[in-house]
């Protein structure tokens, strides 16, 4: 695998990362995953993430032009797994479960489109008011007390334990947000940090150009 690192304090220009090899702890994607685009893309992007991480938030905007780009004639595909670091950010993990009872109610496409309005919602670093999680849900057309039943259950708690758990092993360290592009030939390039689109566009011309 060729590792990526940015800076995830400040992003990455088009010379802020160094490539060197490292092997990732990767579970494969598979029918549990929350997939954006074609499974089958010439490149698929598994993040790892943290809705109330600074860093995650914009890293969610270059991912959103990236498959503006690359999505509708399936270049990439993006796989969102959980990842929310209690120690940093003690609303995170409850947020994560919404995210899966939202998955669970009203299917893929309301979990991005739930993922995508936590974001444009919250200013990060636990800025987010819980009461808001059944608000936006409600926005997006689910069920307000299907919503709540599921979320008060607690249902989806391991789920996110055992996603922490699985990102922490490929990342080898805690910190959000953490990818890998994976190829169709089954390589990996793990990268670190919110990546700018100006940083990973080239990355993945240049990927696209090698499969």
């Amino acid at each position: 695998a060729v590792y990526l690192r940015g800076e995830p304090s400040k992003g990455a220009d088009d010379q802020g990362f160094t490539a060197q090899n490292k092997k990732t702890t990767l579970r494969p994607v598979d029918a549990t995953d929350h997939i954006l685009g074609n499974p089958k893309a010439d490149l698929v992007v598994i993040e790892y993430s943290d809705t109330e991480c600074p860093f995650c938030k914009r890293f969610q905007g270059t991912m959103q032009q990236i498959m503006s780009d690359y999505g509708k004639d399936g270049k990439v595909a993006w796989v969102y797994r959980q990842m929310p670091l209690q120690q940093l950010h003690s609303k995170a993990p409850k947020e994560a479960e919404a995210t899966e009872c939202v998955a669970e109610l009203g299917g893929n496409d309301k979990f991005w489109a739930y993922v995508d309005s936590i974001y444009e919602t919250t200013n990060s670093n636990d800025s987010l008011d819980p009461a808001q999680l059944p608000i936006l849900a409600a926005k997006i057309g689910i069920d307000a007390k299907a919503f709540d039943t599921c979320l008060s259950s607690g249902k989806y708690a391991q789920k996110i334990k055992a996603s922490i758990a699985e990102g922490t092993l490929a990342a080898g360290t805690q910190a959000t947000p953490f990818s890998v592009i994976v190829d169709k030939k089954g390589n990996t390039y793990p990268i670190e940090g919110a990546y700018p689109y100006a940083t990973l566009k080239p990355i993945i011309d240049g990927l696209l150009k090698g499969n």
